[in-house]
């Protein structure tokens, strides 16, 4: 299957575009996708939109001198350049439409925007780095110690260590991956996941969380990477009296929103991509997801920021309990 994206890459200069502001999956799957086309004489350039905030982002990309660099026009992509989008789609609020062409796309979180690519591998597994992990036991290529460790630590990362949206495929290379990985390095990616200054949306989260029901809302007043919201969003979703987790962040340029749930029958996903609309999307899986509202939308609604969030925390509020039997009305 893979075979045909390496013959849709033979030619022209290639971009593999993780989400914007890139977490540890995308990181691992686009290094490990790097590496895999290398071996067969495909060069790429790994690129994003944002910052990559993270700690422990920061620290896989210097322990494996991970060859990645912010979007730029320094970079002088072409129209007709090939972009290969991991763990992210086009037309995805946290997915930036840059000049190149998104000849293909991997990823593992639902589809909400059906888009033609040339080439498209996208599975509803606990991580893309699971993804790319099968792709080298499909060729029986050896996967070197480092692409193993940062698909591992990948796939840890974005299923909670095994504990959340396992898939089968995740479940068949978690031990490929684990006897080739370095368990020292994994270790050292591990305790790196915070920095000093995140204790402030730990903070902000202890000092302002609401409950209702068995869902937990927390509003972050500054600006926050989507990683640490998602950090913050499983602390909240840890408490023994929350079952679902609401975290919004305010930005510059709009209000980010991530969820998290550990009940089956409240879909994260479906509860952004419901009520975000029509100020905005979002979208995600089953047991995690995030949305995304530009300013403009909260401008032109005539209403205050308080009044904003508000109004989305009533919406958000109001779904959880419709699909929730015995909640309060």
């Amino acid at each position: 299957m893979v075979e045909k994206l390496f013959e849709i890459l033979q030619t022209g200069r290639i971009f593999l575009q993780t989400h914007n502001y890139p977490d540890p999956d995308a990181i691992a799957s686009a290094f490990g996708l790097q590496k895999l086309l290398a071996h067969f004489g495909l060069k790429s350039e790994i690129c994003y939109v944002g910052a990559a905030e993270r700690a422990s982002v920061n620290t896989a990309v210097r322990e494996f001198d991970i060859d990645i660099a912010p979007y730029s026009e320094a970079l002088g992509m072409q129209e007709d350049d090939k972009i290969v989008l991991v763990d992210g789609q086009k037309l995805n609020a946290n997915m930036t439409d840059l000049p190149g062409d998104e000849v293909a796309c991997i990823d593992h979180h639902p589809i909400y925007n059906v888009i033609e690519y040339q080439y498209s591998d996208i599975r509803l597994v606990g991580a893309c780095s699971s993804i790319i992990a099968d792709y080298y036991d499909e060729l029986k290529l050896p996967m070197p110690s480092e692409v193993a460790t940062m698909l591992l630590y990948g796939l840890q990362v974005d299923t909670g260590y095994m504990t959340r949206g396992v898939n089968e495929l995740d479940l068949k290379v978690f031990p490929l991956l684990y006897r080739k990985a370095d368990h020292n390095r994994l270790e050292l990616l591990a305790s790196r996941s915070l920095e000093f200054a995140d204790l402030k949306a730990f903070g902000a989260a202890i000092n302002n969380i609401q409950i209702y029901d068995k869902a937990g809302f927390v509003h972050i007043p500054f600006a926050c990477p989507d990683a640490l919201i998602a950090q913050v969003a499983d602390f909240v979703l840890s408490l023994a009296e929350v079952d679902i987790a609401v975290i919004s962040s305010s930005r510059q340029n709009g209000l980010k929103f991530s969820v998290r749930s550990v009940l089956p029958e409240l879909h994260s996903g479906n509860l952004l991509a419901e009520t975000m609309p029509p100020y905005g999307n979002g979208g995600g899986h089953a047991s995690m997801a995030g949305g995304f509202i530009k300013r403009e939308s909260i401008e032109k609604s005539g209403l205050s920021a308080a009044q904003f969030l508000s109004l989305m925390h009533q919406r958000l509020l109001g779904y959880i309990r419709d699909h929730l039997p015995g909640s309060e009305a």
